[in-house]
């Protein structure tokens, strides 16, 4: 069943240099959602927030949501159940997640309502880092391990979406530092739901080596430039 309300819930910790780009973004997809009939409402969660990010935030039309718990699965768990108590049916309903350090390309709410129709559940979506964040070096060892076409199926909480029911089914986000999204989609494939991953809506985000969780994408990018840098990769 096709989707006909987008709800995008954005977690946000400390990111005031990034999420302005990352609203933005948001807002530009939702404006090509919004022309092809599609309902879309945005919830960012402001989480321990001790910078300019609440202030950023409120230059948006976006609903926000402000705790106090340092830690992104509740992050993502208290959006997601911000952005569902608007619903009167879910069947229609579809959730999408990214991260307040990463900007969402015009088509990635379209792309993701086209996956619903076809029969997806779930759209497991690539990311990609900033180029201008990383050496020559490390920006040809990444277009040399991706190939077009060909998403490697990894999980990235900057690029996820969703049926409602599907969260529902499995009972939404652990509250976990991090990980949170690889144990949802775990949950939801054994479940046996329709997982689709799609590099068609692909969403940059940051290449920084120090992150927002202990591990994450920045994690692993710092581990790729070790790599490379031994001479290992």
């Amino acid at each position: 069943m096709i989707a006909t309300s987008v709800f995008v819930v954005v977690p946000v910790h400390n990111e005031e240099e990034l999420l302005s780009s990352c609203l933005d973004a948001i807002q530009c997809a939702s404006a090509t959602a919004r022309d092809l009939g599609v309902e879309v409402h945005t919830v960012v969660v402001l989480d321990a927030c001790t910078d300019r990010s609440a202030l950023i935030a409120q230059r948006y039309p976006v609903e926000l949501v402000e705790i106090d718990a340092g830690c992104v699965g509740r992050a993502r768990r208290v959006g997601t159940d911000a952005a569902l108590r608007r619903l009167d049916d879910e069947s229609r309903a579809w959730v999408a997640h990214t991260d307040a350090d990463s900007i969402v390309p015009g088509n990635w709410i379209t792309h993701q309502v086209a996956l619903s129709a076809g029969g997806s559940d779930l759209m497991i979506g690539t990311v990609r880092p900033d180029f201008a964040d990383l050496t020559l070096r490390h920006v040809q060892h990444w277009h040399a391990t991706h190939t077009p076409g060909r998403p490697n199926g990894h999980v990235h909480g900057a690029n996820l979406g969703f049926r409602a029911g599907v969260y529902r089914r499995v009972g939404g986000f652990a509250d976990v530092p991090e990980h949170e999204d690889v144990g949802f989609v775990a949950a939801a494939r054994a479940a046996g739901f329709i997982l689709t991953a799609s590099d068609v809506a692909e969403v940059m985000t940051s290449g920084r080596f120090v992150g927002r969780t202990p591990g994450g994408y920045a994690g692993y990018l710092a581990g790729q430039e070790a790599m490379l840098q031994s001479g290992v990769a």
